[in-house]
């Protein structure tokens, strides 16, 4: 059937396609005329033979997936003529083609790294597949038949747990898991190598594209660099972390470098605090910027570029108002069509200051893929700029002017063509855009306007308020960076959006926490006890190891005299079923000191509240039998102030209104601050310093708070020391 003669459905279903899939492919044009052309390229190599449905299925996949219509004919030819036949092999041509884009193609070259006459056997795969448990199954068989290795594959890793099995039955299979600086070294990703920009998919390739590559290469040497660009208008959140982590990490996994880019171009909301405490939050996490720099570095090049944008005929200035321009079918400019020499007039008058806010804005004459038109370049804005001074017109459409390798974003892709085309509509550097997916956490909000209005509502205290998931409140309720940055190694890359449940995040604290904060022992509710056959003014010395798991990482030294405190729920005055600790019928052991106490007398004030014991004390050796249970007290304590912390909102999703009707304001937990005043702590803490870290033992992991003082001390709580199933 004659490619040029037979119906278009018809001649698509004949080479093996689906109806459906022939329907769908008649939709698309472009690939409807590529896949046509290739067809009609193949019959007249093919001749009477015509084209089998395997020839038909790799011509489908090259016109679908070809970015250059020029290398049809070419590939077609190899498809035909059966040098290439697999979909690897085409896999290969592709990305070939797509990284020589100019002529001449070199032959030899493209046969041998496309496999071309490569023939590969059973015997083969099965000899190499034994190897697979070193990764050298693929790597030594770059064309053989991918289903024929699984196959094989699977057999041998049966074999292989056969093998494995221990004499009680256990199999023992260890796997290797990408961390998330071998994901950024780039084993997991796909991120082009520094000059090879055109290789990404969507890269426009221009007269220019080659030339300006190299000269950016010659620039750079060829180093890994990126930027982390957030606005200083607001406190990072646990999101900025993930990104944080994936541009510094990806260039320091690289040997590259990273700049930290203030996007300031929006002086009413800016403030010098928000720029200290990004610095602060980067370093932070463990990150050293290379530079530090701002979009408003740059406003003078960019006003120049946008006036070269307008000769070029691609911008114009506009009168439309905004509330024009808002939805998702605003009308069309009249102005689209304005000659460059009067919106270059139009535009200085912008920069004078001669036109009212909203009066007039630059926008830039391109579809985004959105479907929206012509997006705004430049705004007028009367308010002064913290460091360039007064203003007329502000950027609202800003590149990074760095001279970057790669720009690794939150997952915007509609302005990814918008940017290739601005790039290159300038005839400048391109650098790739590559997205990842925002990551988000229930119970809680993160936007900027929303935690403003916590703070105004008086909800909570501030943006570090321990409640948020501001990075500053999350370091100041004693989440350690690296806990950070492992909870974004175990969301690792990825581009869709990613909904994580706290506890996830506060599992890898207590990961981190129970390897580093030293043990110490503190009260909340105390009840006061008196140890009676210990003489007044005996003052003991019990040693207690900062980690009990490793007692070689030292210890200090706790009091231990006639008085002491412990817990009021350690203690009931009538038994019950399955409790282990003090009662008057039960002793109870006593943490590191190597006592046991009995009570011998209940104290309760006028309103029969127990308020002290009197119990008799003795060495664990002597006790009759080993007590139930080992509490923890404290001794000639330092008072303190405990603040216990609970989620912030009730529901998962406090901002979605199918859930929570009433807004996020109405979805308050009342409980989620607890202050305890009067709480105990061992004097071993007395000399922390803001934001140390402890286990207090039996109770959980607590910081040091920035509002503790000389004569008190306040501790926040970071996590319990076990997850709460009622969390989950």
């Amino acid at each position: 059937m004659r490619a040029d003669m037979a119906d278009p459905l018809t001649l698509f279903t004949s080479i093996g396609l689906s109806e459906q899939k022939a329907k769908e492919t008649l939709k698309n044009d472009a690939l409807c005329s590529a896949l046509k052309d290739a067809i009609a390229q193949a019959q007249r190599v093919l001749g009477v033979a015509g084209v089998d449905k395997a020839t038909g299925t790799l011509l489908y996949t090259m016109a679908s997936r070809l970015r250059d219509p020029k290398r049809l004919g070419f590939l077609t030819d190899h498809i035909a003529q059966r040098k290439i036949c697999t979909e690897l092999q085409l896999a290969a041509a592709l990305e070939f083609v797509k990284s020589h884009p100019q002529d001449p193609i070199n032959q030899q070259e493209f046969e041998s790294l496309c496999g071309v006459g490569v023939v590969i056997t059973p015997e083969q795969i099965e000899d190499k597949s034994a190897s697979v448990f070193t990764g050298e199954a693929r790597g030594g068989l770059m064309w053989a038949d991918g289903k024929m290795i699984k196959n094989e594959v699977d057999m041998q890793v049966c074999v292989a747990i056969h093998l494995c099995l221990s004499p009680e039955g256990i199999v023992y299979i260890n796997i290797d898991i990408l961390t998330l600086m071998d994901e950024l070294r780039g084993v997991a990703l796909n991120f082009h190598k520094p000059g090879e920009n055109y290789k990404t998919e969507g890269y426009v390739v221009t007269p220019k594209t080659m030339d300006l590559l190299k000269q950016h290469l010659e620039f750079t040497g060829g180093q890994i660099r990126t930027r982390f660009p957030p606005e200083p208008n607001g406190i990072l959140h646990i999101g900025h972390a993930k990104a944080i982590n994936f541009n510094f990490g990806y260039a320091k996994a690289n040997d590259g470098i990273c700049y930290l880019r203030y996007d300031d171009t929006n002086p009413e909301k800016e403030e010098e605090k928000y720029f200290t405490a990004i610095k602060d939050m980067v370093e932070w996490l463990g990150y050293k910027p290379y530079e530090i720099t701002h979009a408003s570095d740059n406003f003078q090049r960019l006003y120049d570029l946008a006036v070269d944008l307008i000769r070029r005929g691609h911008a114009y200035v506009c009168h439309q108002r905004g509330e024009e321009l808002k939805g998702h079918n605003p009308p069309p400019s009249p102005w689209r069509e304005r000659p460059a020499e009067e919106s270059l007039v139009l535009f200085d008058r912008m920069r004078r200051g001669l036109f009212a806010e909203g009066e007039a804005t630059l926008r830039m004459k391109i579809v985004m893929e959105d479907g929206k038109m012509d997006p705004v370049a430049y705004r007028i804005k009367y308010t002064a700029h913290h460091r360039t001074g007064d203003a007329c017109s502000t950027p609202s459409f800003v590149g990074s002017l760095e001279p970057l390798i790669i720009l690794i974003c939150l997952c915007v892709s509609f302005r990814r063509s918008s940017y290739f085309w601005l790039c290159n509509a300038l005839d400048v550097y391109c650098p790739v855009q590559w997205e990842y997916g925002r990551l988000n956490l229930t119970y809680t909000v993160v936007s900027k306007r929303k935690i403003i209005k916590l703070v105004e509502e008086g909800t909570v205290r501030d943006w570090d308020d321990p409640r948020l998931f501001t990075l500053t409140a999350l370091r100041r309720r004693g989440f350690p960076s690296e806990a950070i940055n492992n909870f974004c190694a175990k969301v690792g890359v990825t581009v869709a959006q990613a909904t994580m449940e706290p506890h996830m995040l506060e599992s890898c604290v207590r990961d981190v926490l129970n390897d580093h904060a030293p043990r110490a022992m503190a009260v909340l509710e105390p009840l006061k006890v008196t140890i009676t056959n210990l003489p007044e003014g005996i003052r003991n010395d019990v040693r207690v190891p900062d980690f009990p798991a490793n007692e070689f990482m030292g210890s200090h030294v706790v009091p231990f005299t006639r008085t002491i405190f412990i817990e009021q729920s350690d203690f009931r005055e009538v038994m019950e079923k399955g409790y282990k600790r003090l009662t008057p019928d039960q002793p109870v052991g006593l943490r590191h000191a190597g006592y046991v106490i009995s009570v011998q007398k209940v104290i309760k004030d006028a309103q029969g509240r127990v308020v002290e014991l009197e119990v008799h004390c003795c060495s664990s050796h002597e006790a009759a039998e080993k007590p139930k249970a080992f509490i923890h007290w404290v001794s000639e304590p330092q008072k303190c102030e405990i603040r216990l912390y609970e989620r912030l909102f009730l529901h998962k999703n406090p901002e979605d209104p199918s859930e929570v009707p009433g807004g996020f304001l109405s979805d308050i937990n009342p409980n989620s601050l607890q202050v305890i005043d009067s709480a105990l702590v061992d004097i071993s803490v007395s000399k922390a310093k803001v934001f140390d870290k402890f286990q207090f033992e039996r109770v959980g992991y607590f910081a040091l708070d920035p509002d503790s003082t000389a004569d008190k001390l306040v501790f926040n709580r970071t996590v319990t020391l076990k997850e709460d199933p009622g969390k989950m």
